[in-house]
């Protein structure tokens, strides 16, 4: 595994371009990991809408970065306390949805600093009951990164004030509040140290080495030119990271257990499914877009919904969700 550094740069636009350009383009006989922090910035899960994810008086008034990811999950803020990572490495086709997996080094290091974490439910490492971290995957032609938020000493206020909170998701965690879910490392350390310091705490756990014997990979001039050209094309694209919500006849959200929320917008025309969208904090290894082309077109109706469906295996989109509550959930009113 080699190190990327990304010289310091706290652009989400390119720090995201960095990551995408590494999983695409970098030798893949090779696995990378990647640190980077961001300014304040609001991250969009990838399957999500992002104008019900964010209080826009809070963006605007502080000049938020909003940037969609290529993976799935829930929308996070990220600000110059929040260390992320990225581990980017061959699909070998049993490490989606495996967390532990790449959470493990993570949580060995956090353990040498004294910090009592563990990887809990679908995809947090908490200490306690209290969140530090939270993680999304990515797959893509036998590629995949799987990366994270460190919160070690983030401005929880803004957390809240930045996002709109899904009640749903905190009553099925059985919390009160956002507040009361999350914490810094910051305040579990025996010793306070810096952000550097716990950043090279980790690298060197992670690699059993100092920083400067950590094995890297420098990128090049013309690695930083096309990282880039990717920022401006997709992380800088407003149709990327907003894009446009379909107009809806048919509104149905539902959280299921292990999997996430799913929101399916239905726009019907003469009986059939004009169009739709399916927002959500799911996870999966496949674009929703396709199986959203799949149903358009179809009677909107409970036996066509599954002829279309038949063959189609949800659980590349959704993880572990079957086909009778996913037909269930198109077909509310």
């Amino acid at each position: 595994m080699l190190f990327i550094d990304n010289e310091g740069i706290t652009d989400p636009r390119i720090n995201l371009a960095i990551e995408e350009y590494a999983l695409r383009q970098l030798p893949n006989d090779e696995s990378y990991l990647l640190f980077y922090i961001n300014e304040p910035s609001i991250i969009i899960g990838k399957n999500q809408n992002t104008h019900e994810e964010i209080n826009p008086e809070y963006v605007k008034e502080n000049n938020l970065h909003v940037v969609r990811r290529l993976s799935g999950g829930g929308a996070v803020y990220h600000d110059l306390g929040n260390l992320n990572f990225s581990f980017i490495t061959k699909d070998d086709g049993n490490s989606f949805h495996n967390f532990q997996k790449f959470t493990e080094p993570v949580v060995e290091a956090l353990h040498k600093l004294g910090v009592e974490a563990a990887l809990t439910g679908r995809n947090d490492i908490q200490v306690g009951m209290r969140k530090i971290s939270g993680n999304a995957q990515f797959a893509t032609k036998g590629r995949m990164f799987s990366h994270g938020t460190l919160l070690f000493d983030s401005e929880i206020e803004n957390v809240v004030s930045a996002l709109k909170v899904n009640l749903d998701k905190i009553q099925s965690k059985g919390i009160k509040s956002i507040r009361s879910r999350v914490a810094n490392i910051i305040e579990f350390l025996s010793e306070p140290i810096t952000m550097e310091e716990f950043r090279n705490k980790l690298l060197a756990s992670i690699f059993n080495a100092e920083e400067s014997e950590a094995p890297k990979y420098k990128l090049s001039e013309e690695d930083w030119v096309r990282i880039h050209e990717l920022s401006e094309e997709r992380y800088r694209n407003w149709d990327w990271n907003y894009g446009k919500s379909p107009k809806s006849t048919v509104q149905n959200s539902k959280r299921f257990e292990g999997v996430g929320t799913i929101d399916i917008r239905l726009d019907i025309e003469e009986g059939h499914i004009h169009d739709l969208k399916i927002y959500g904090d799911f996870f999966g290894a496949s674009d929703v877009t396709e199986l959203e082309e799949t149903l358009r077109g179809s009677r909107y109706e409970e036996y066509a919904v599954r002829e279309r469906l038949s063959g189609v295996e949800l659980q590349r989109y959704f993880g572990a969700l079957d086909l009778d509550s996913f037909v269930d959930l198109m077909m509310l009113n």
